[in-house]
């Protein structure tokens, strides 16, 4: 039998009091899920780019309709025994009451965490208002709360990622958040270490979560800055189509195979896979 949603949401909650922190990996698709339960990942995270990607579509620009994410969200849940937490962007709606209705949808689906950010989707205005921000993230930390099980709410502020690298406000609308109730608060986008640092002392001691940059701190250097949470976003499914594009661009530009040379072999692929 199962690990119940009930324990994975209690096993989830609980990583976020280890000192040390964790990473949390972003699968794209159900088989990228069972290969990171493999590895002995603690949990997982939905990715809207690579959900996204996946259906050749851009990301961040509300192209996914909310039905579309349950069902991957289903897919991902169903591939994996470990607590999965999602993407939720802005909760697929302007509204508190549809944020509200999103979170228990997710629930519904399999979801024992997500996270609810202050980007609108439209680039004319790509961030929320500072009040009405707050209100969606209490509307979505309402619902939670009102699950019958531990549902781990991220409140996202997302200043850094469309080109507004204000620092004060950015902090002010995560300790607001966390006012109101949010279990985790998030910044993609942060520069450096020390403004990572400076986050996770406005917050304390809500729990930070930070993502990862090419050539950028390691996992023991965020939890020495206060980091709780290291998630990847993005960058496994990049990573992954990044091969396959080489791959592909050497094949039409030189008629060679070499990229297949290291790669897992068909049997190695094949048994991370379940017989369903």
């Amino acid at each position: 039998m199962g690990i119940s949603q009930s324990e994975k949401a209690k096993q989830f909650r609980a990583l976020h009091e280890w000192p040390a922190g964790f990473v949390i990996p972003n699968p794209w698709d159900a088989g990228s899920a069972r290969m990171l339960e493999s590895l002995h990942f603690e949990a997982l995270a939905t990715t809207s780019a690579g959900l996204a990607f996946s259906l050749g579509r851009r990301d961040g620009e509300g192209l996914v309709s909310r039905e579309e994410v349950l069902e991957h969200i289903r897919a991902i849940v169903g591939a994996s025994d470990l607590p999965v937490a999602g993407d939720l962007e802005n909760g697929f709606g302007d509204d508190t009451k549809t944020v509200a209705e999103t979170i228990r949808l997710v629930a519904e689906a399999g979801l024992v965490g997500g996270s609810i950010e202050d980007a609108t989707g439209d680039s004319a205005k790509p961030i929320y208002d500072f009040n009405h921000a707050v209100e969606k993230v209490a509307a979505a930390v309402e619902a939670a709360n009102a699950l019958p099980f531990p549902f781990t709410l991220t409140g996202r502020a997302e200043n850094f990622l469309h080109d507004r690298p204000d620092l004060d406000d950015t902090i002010r609308r995560l300790q607001a958040f966390a006012k109101v109730g949010a279990h985790v608060v998030y910044a993609p986008g942060l520069r450096n270490l020390d403004e990572v640092k400076t986050v996770c002392e406005a917050v304390a001691p809500t729990p930070v979560n930070a993502l990862v940059s090419a050539g950028g701190p390691t996992a023991a250097e965020f939890a020495a800055a206060g980091v709780r949470r290291v998630s990847l976003g993005s960058g496994l499914a990049r990573m992954a189509y990044s091969a396959f594009y080489s791959a592909a661009k050497e094949i039409r530009e030189h008629g060679t195979f070499n990229f297949a040379k290291g790669g897992l072999t068909f049997s190695e692929l094949n048994a991370f896979m379940r017989g369903r």
